[in-house]
């Protein structure tokens, strides 16, 4: 495998460059260059599944089908688009199907299933780590789950993936306003939460870089 091969950004993700090159190889039939394009995007995609499904094993099952299906269609891949944009089109859309399958499409969540590694996650990485830090992150990402589906994959897109509103428009299949007015009302059910736990000074929580403004 050759330096161009790996994940070089300086966050461990590709860069436009060394992705456009790993996917021209991969059409080529390159398994290498796919295996690398596979170790780019699988962590960072299964995350944001199961933000979705809330089900380990149907988020492994919809990132798998959303791989095959991502290679099954490589050769016709538009270059005008970033390789993860459209990863995460398809795994939004086999999330949903999903979801209409077992009838949970509300956003209705279990959370027992919600664990204490999931309450350490860094959506609130401007908090210090302690345990009033990892209690508020909980209690964030529990009012993140209660949002709709595409409140919920607006949300996470942005903070999570940076992408800026047009990007998320693209993947969730929808206008840009629609993605801010969905910023919008998940920030507004976001900030009520927040008042209750650290006062009205609750905007020193950072949930990381954004994509774009909104």
């Amino acid at each position: 495998m050759t330096a161009m091969d790996q994940p070089t950004a300086g966050d461990g993700r590709l860069t436009p460059l060394e992705e456009r090159r790993l996917i021209e190889r991969a059409q080529k039939g390159c398994a290498t260059s796919a295996h690398s394009l596979i170790a780019a995007h699988q962590d960072r995609l299964h995350a944001f599944v199961w933000r979705l499904v809330r089900s380990r094993d149907d988020a492994e099952e919809i990132c798998q089908d959303a791989f095959l299906r991502a290679f099954t269609s490589l050769r016709t891949f538009d270059f005008n688009y970033r390789f993860s944009t459209w990863l995460f089109t398809i795994g939004y859309r086999l999330s949903l199907n999903c979801m209409r399958r077992r009838k949970t499409y509300s956003g209705d969540v279990d959370f027992s299933a919600f664990s204490a590694d999931d309450a350490r996650d860094s959506v609130a990485d401007g908090v210090a780590n302690t345990d009033e830090a990892r209690r508020l992150q909980k209690t964030i990402w529990e009012n993140v789950d209660q949002l709709t589906p595409p409140q919920r994959a607006t949300v996470l897109l942005f903070y999570k993936e940076s992408l800026s509103c047009q990007e998320i428009g693209d993947v969730l299949g929808m206008p840009a306003a629609t993605v801010k007015s969905h910023l919008h009302r998940a920030r507004a059910r976001l900030k009520e939460t927040l008042e209750g736990h650290v006062g009205e000074d609750w905007t020193n929580v950072r949930f990381g870089a954004a994509g774009g403004s909104a």
